[in-house]
């Protein structure tokens, strides 16, 4: 085992392709999982229920050795161990240990489906894979993670267009610096826990992964003045009183840390770059919350806010106790942290939680275009090519005025669909809705011109041309026309369901 393993008590990936190879070859991948324990105990251990994926792990199988060892973390026989894995280098690498006639694993490993169809393998502490096996409760404030839902969803809007840097900040177990290695040329991985730049360096030699930059330290001070094309980050966002864990308490108050991070996130962005967060802030008594974030984006950025959830103080602090599993401890500290949570809370007039997204783009504009809206219907994941999608319709809108909008050509989006409501047998419906079955699946109502346009736009004639020959339908002025409806197509534009045809 490595000198640096020895001293973090940690794996070494030395021989990491020899156990990578071991697991592909016994089908411990996420498809490979699935078929093994099937769909109702697959979900079951996605909701940290391992019964049943431990009574359909009951065979032989050397994958059913491999579930038990890496996810479910019960000790196998050494003779079974044997028949699944390069047994000697495991052991020697620090992957494993032997406790009499058995053995056990150090750290979870658990199998991840890449986007291309990879097969992945997130390191993480034992029982702390979010989702596996117990989850984080009763863990000391260095844990590191694996994969839980705000990864993913990190991952799933991150835009994914071929850069030659990028940044993961917080790496944790490295999902997001696994995912950036696949079309970036350099990839730096950052962390306040030397624990986590390890786990890191496992993760991408497990999935065979190219190596990372490793540096450790807070937020953007590992990077010094370095920039990057692309920088993500699910940060330890949430606003607690203390950093009494660090993999997820900030430390600092309220919710200065995202805020830091997005305002020192321009600085640190070559032109054209993107950056993105996972973030928590404030509702504070007399203040927007669209403001209060707006305040945050850097001079010389577009930025794109996207709020998912809010949550009132009581039901924001009970969640986080038990996440620590507080709630499973003695009531009356529990009782104490809940008021400590409250305290603090009120001392800073805050009387909800949102959480949500945060994009950054460097475009240098001095017109940004900053959107903060809120949005908590389903959406289709991946939207990393909706997100640049966005801020390049914001580019054309920025840049052309009602006149030049209307002598320009559109077409209707893909899989927009239009739904008629009004009474049953009424001869007219009440109103039009026009809505996506892709991306952010909007809806937005229209008039009968908005429709008849969409019905239509299929980037033959421009604007203008269209809106005449409807005012003619029906018998408008079609000076009038064109004067009250560009603010309509603007929307129209902006959210997606019409697309500017490029000349």
């Amino acid at each position: 085992m490595s000198t640096t393993s020895l001293a973090s008590g940690l794996p070494s990936p030395d021989h990491s392709p020899r156990l990578r190879e071991a697991l592909l070859a016994a089908a411990f991948t996420a498809d490979g999982l699935l078929d093994l324990l099937g769909a109702p105990a697959y979900a079951a251990l996605a909701r940290s229920e391992t019964v049943p994926a431990l009574r359909a792990t009951r065979g032989d199988g050397v994958l059913d050795v491999l579930v038990r060892l890496f996810l479910l973390q019960r000790p196998v026989a050494y003779e079974r161990a044997g028949a699944a894995l390069p047994l000697e280098e495991c052991l020697a690498d620090g992957w494993v240990v032997r406790d009499g006639d058995d053995v056990r694993a150090t750290v979870d490993v658990r199998p991840y489906g890449g986007p291309q169809g990879q097969d992945w393998f997130i390191v993480s502490d034992l029982g702390c894979a979010v989702g596996g096996a117990g989850g984080a409760s009763g863990h000391g404030e260095g844990v590191v993670l694996g994969v839980g839902g705000a990864s993913t969803t990190l991952a799933g809007i991150t835009v994914r267009t071929p850069v030659s840097s990028a940044l993961d900040l917080g790496t944790g177990s490295g999902i997001q610096a696994l995912h950036a290695a696949q079309h970036a040329t350099r990839v730096t991985a950052t962390d306040l826990n030397p624990r986590a730049l390890h786990f890191v360096r496992l993760t991408l030699a497990l999935s065979g992964a190219p190596e990372a930059d490793l540096r450790e330290g807070s937020l953007f001070e590992p990077v010094r003045q370095d920039t990057y094309d692309l920088i993500v980050s699910n940060p330890p966002f949430v606003i607690s009183p203390g950093a009494r864990l660090t993999y997820r308490d900030g430390g600092m108050g309220g919710d200065d840390l995202c805020r830091s991070l997005v305002q020192q996130a321009g600085d640190r962005l070559n032109d054209g770059g993107y950056a993105q967060f996972l973030a928590n802030w404030q509702h504070v008594e007399g203040e927007e919350w669209q403001e209060r974030l707006r305040s945050w984006v850097p001079r010389g950025c577009d930025a794109w806010i996207v709020q998912r959830e809010v949550q009132d103080v009581t039901q924001y602090a009970e969640l986080w106790l038990r996440d620590s599993g507080d709630h499973h401890g003695d009531p009356a500290a529990y009782a104490e942290r809940y008021d400590a949570w409250l305290d603090e809370f009120e001392a800073q007039k805050t009387k909800a939680v949102g959480f949500g997204w945060i994009t950054l783009r460097k475009s240098g504009s001095e017109r940004p275009s900053i959107v903060a809206e809120e949005w908590p219907h389903p959406v289709e994941q991946p939207l990393g090519a909706s997100v640049q999608a966005h801020f390049a319709r914001q580019d054309y809108l920025r840049t052309h005025d009602d006149a030049a909008l209307l002598a320009g050509h559109f077409t209707l989006a893909a899989e927009i669909v239009q739904e008629q409501v009004g009474l049953p047998g009424a001869e007219d419906p009440e109103h039009v809705v026009l809505r996506q079955n892709r991306g952010m699946r909007r809806a937005t109502k229209v008039d009968t011109v908005g429709a008849g346009f969409a019905g239509v736009c299929d980037g033959t004639l421009s604007a203008g041309r269209i809106l005449d020959a409807i005012a003619q339908l029906l018998d408008e002025d079609p000076v009038v026309l064109r004067d009250r409806t560009p603010q309509a197509l603007r929307l129209l534009v902006e959210e997606g369901f019409l697309e500017p045809v490029r000349p």
